[in-house]
């Protein structure tokens, strides 16, 4: 669009199908080195984060702990039953039989356990995925919601597969930790706890044999979390591109590029290339850790075969007495500590690895918008002589990211359009036209000087009210794979039929649309390739006919139709911009000659103003376009 391409970074997207430098050095490999070299003091800041995110869901969290520190208490029950069952039961002191009533009673709670136990774990497993999917729900709407917030140069600089992976890859990701998080640290800690103390009561001395080498495999857990973070954060990267890929190939338009220059296979060969790194890197990250936990199945496995030995030797030396159910419930109680101390070893790993993915998503709820409203920013005057006057006031305007050298997009700019004005903006492709009409909405901030709205300066109104006085038709129009009436309400949700079919007469555009077996419910495909170029303009039209707004922005509206559709299509913005203040950026000057006033801008400044016949009688650059036009127009 003119006005854009003057501005880095603010053109005309890349296309699909184009060769593109393959950059492996990314943003992912600084955030995962900053996560292996910054991990520890990360990992709390990360986990008070996540816990403001259960804050909503507090009475249900508070019932889970309950039922986790009960169902962790009732696990090392049983073993302390079984010292009892053999001790007292199958082996009672003396020569006696087997005490079956004892017996009987101590299986009947132990099965009374188990049954509690598994009736407590369903209980608990709900609690902790309805909470943990609301949680992950919320938090992509908030991301989703933020977004929404962002400014327009955050969009044009940032791919769309990009934020896409952010939403779903991101989010969806760390679905596990905020599901399990706070059942497993709560319920593993517990029992290990619980366990070690039933382990203390049962024979301090097997204890520490079993017990000694933990500090080396929390020490190993730590390096191994620190690869998998490192490995997590490429591997979010790899989808973000794989995203973007799809993205901009599957979509409509990137499908005609590549067929229209024969690049399906060099798009096949990009997308199995970086499937391949996914791949690669899925792979790396299954595997991290993997002989880490083998080593600990090992060791914690073992360690009942060693303590038969030295409980056998502590026994043969005469240092302590220890009874057969001793041993046994020993054994039980250290196997049952296999299974949790894991569990919490692979939860505090997935914490470290999600550092990645959580990193990635609160940057991305971190970003503040460029622009946002006042505290005490008002509505867009509704009464007066003003309303829908537009003045600029020795603007000056930059993008973003042109850098401070560059040549400023708008430079010193004042004008002023009256309500009910039909103003028009011409001039070379580059000269700032439609940077004005971004200005007006506030779609950017001005560098210094002051646009005004109804006579206010659009700093000081609130952006919605301020959007909801303006509509605007572009030549790139947007109509989402919907039926027709569903573009259009999308302007008026609570538009009746008949104002839809009014809103599409004076469009004229209501006779195709009745032509359509299906009407105003004829579904109009992705991006609305099931219709022609003017009727996806007149049906843009319509919907800001159905807006109803004070002031009409038309951004080279018929710029890229034929003659026979912008003859149509001028004729229904000529509709649409009756009684309205009307600002049409224009290429063809040919479809603004009756505009009450023609601004000419160059290199970012209004060289001329006037009206058409003013500035024919100048002679000066409008002249010399508009001869230049009339000349290298085809003869009728």
């Amino acid at each position: 669009m003119s006005g854009m391409h003057g501005a880095p970074g603010h053109g005309p997207r890349q296309q699909a199908g184009v060769e593109r430098p393959r950059k492996r050095v990314s943003g992912a490999d600084a955030a995962a080195q900053r996560a292996e070299n910054a991990l520890a003091p990360r990992i709390p800041h990360l986990l008070a984060r996540i816990t403001q995110l259960f804050a909503p869901h507090r009475n249900t969290l508070i019932v889970t702990i309950v039922l986790v520190l009960i169902s962790a208490a009732l696990s090392v029950v049983p073993p302390l039953l079984t010292q009892k069952a053999f001790d007292d039961g199958l082996f009672p002191p003396g020569d006696t039989p087997p005490n079956l009533s004892v017996l009987g009673v101590l299986v009947a709670l132990m099965l009374g356990v188990f049954l509690v136990n598994a009736l407590l774990g369903v209980w608990q497993t709900w609690l902790t995925a309805s909470v943990g999917n609301k949680v992950m729900g919320a938090l992509r709407v908030r991301l989703f919601t933020h977004l929404q917030a962002m400014e327009l140069s955050f969009f044009t600089k940032t791919k769309t597969g990009v934020i896409q992976s952010r939403l779903q890859n991101d989010v969806g990701g760390v679905a596990t930790v905020l599901t399990n998080t706070i059942s497993s640290i709560l319920g593993n800690t517990v029992t290990v706890i619980a366990a070690f103390v039933a382990m203390l009561l049962l024979n301090w001395q097997l204890t520490i044999v079993a017990v000694v080498l933990m500090p080396v495999l929390v020490f190993a857990q730590r390096r191994v979390g620190q690869v998998r973070a490192r490995i997590a954060g490429k591997t979010q990267e790899s989808l973000s591109d794989m995203t973007a890929i799809t993205q901009e190939t599957l979509s409509v338009s990137g499908i005609l590029l590549s067929k229209s220059f024969t690049r399906q296979q060099n798009e096949i060969d990009r997308y199995a290339g970086e499937n391949r790194n996914q791949v690669r890197l899925q792979v790396s990250q299954q595997m991290s850790g993997q002989w880490f936990f083998a080593t600990v199945s090992v060791f914690l496995s073992a360690i009942p075969a060693i303590v038969y030995l030295v409980a056998g030797a502590l026994v043969f030396n005469g240092t302590t007495e220890i009874t057969a159910g001793t041993i046994v419930a020993f054994t039980t109680v250290q196997s049952r500590l296999i299974f949790p101390l894991l569990g919490l070893m692979r939860v505090t790993l997935d914490l470290q690895t999600s550092s990645a993915l959580f990193a990635r998503i609160f940057e991305y709820l971190d970003l503040k918008p460029a622009i946002s409203d006042k505290p005490d920013a008002a509505l867009v005057p509704s009464v007066g002589s003003g309303r829908g006057r537009v003045e600029f006031d020795h603007v000056r305007f930059a993008y973003p990211d042109a850098g401070g050298d560059a040549r400023p997009t708008l430079d010193d700019v004042s004008l002023t359009i009256e309500p009910g004005q039909f103003a028009a903006f011409v001039g070379p492709s580059g000269a700032g036209k439609t940077t004005v009409s971004y200005l007006i909405p506030r779609f950017y901030e001005v560098v210094d000087g002051r646009v005004l709205f109804s006579g206010v300066d659009v700093r000081d109104l609130q952006q919605e009210s301020l959007v909801s006085h303006i509509g605007i038709v572009s030549q790139e129009t947007y109509l989402f794979h919907a039926t027709i009436a569903e573009n259009l309400r999308y302007a008026k949700p609570e538009a009746t039929d008949a104002e839809l079919v009014a809103a599409a007469r004076a469009a004229n555009i209501h006779d195709t649309i009745d032509s359509f077996p299906e009407k105003y419910d004829t579904m109009v495909g992705e991006r609305g390739y099931r219709l022609s170029g003017g009727e996806k303009q007149r049906i843009a039209i319509a919907r800001v006919l159905l807006k109803d707004p004070p002031v009409l922005i038309l951004d080279e509206a018929t710029s890229a139709l034929d003659s026979i559709s912008e003859s149509v299509v001028q004729a229904a913005l000529d509709t649409a911009s009756h009684g309205r203040t009307t600002i049409a950026i224009a290429h063809r000057l040919s479809t603004i000659v009756d505009a009450d006033v023609i601004f000419v801008v160059d290199a970012g400044r209004i060289v001329e103003r006037g009206t058409h016949a003013e500035l024919l009688a100048q002679g000066a650059f409008y002249a010399s376009l508009y001869a230049r036009q009339i000349t290298s127009s085809p003869a009728p």
